[in-house]
């Protein structure tokens, strides 16, 4: 039986713990902006709000493709010690 390929990210997330942070805070403000779009109305503190979760969201992605991209270009030896 053929084990299907995982993607260098999936490697990440089971094997660096601040990559796990960031997933795990960028699935919270997912989660809250979700919750706030299911409201029929949004005052200009929802607004104010959902740009604010926006804005930390696509942070905090930044930094995960920033972790991605400086452990992928590290040297093989040195990747096999990053915990």
């Amino acid at each position: 039986m053929a084990s299907a390929q995982r993607s260098p990210r999936d490697v990440i997330v089971d094997t660096d713990a601040e990559y796990q942070r960031l997933c795990e805070q960028h699935q919270q403000y997912e989660a809250e902006l979700l919750k706030l779009s299911r409201s029929p109305y949004l005052n200009s503190e929802d607004l104010i709000e959902e740009i604010r979760l926006k804005k930390m969201k696509l942070h905090v992605k930044d930094e995960m493709e920033l972790l991605a991209a400086r452990i992928h270009s590290a040297p093989r030896d040195i990747r096999s010690s990053l915990p």
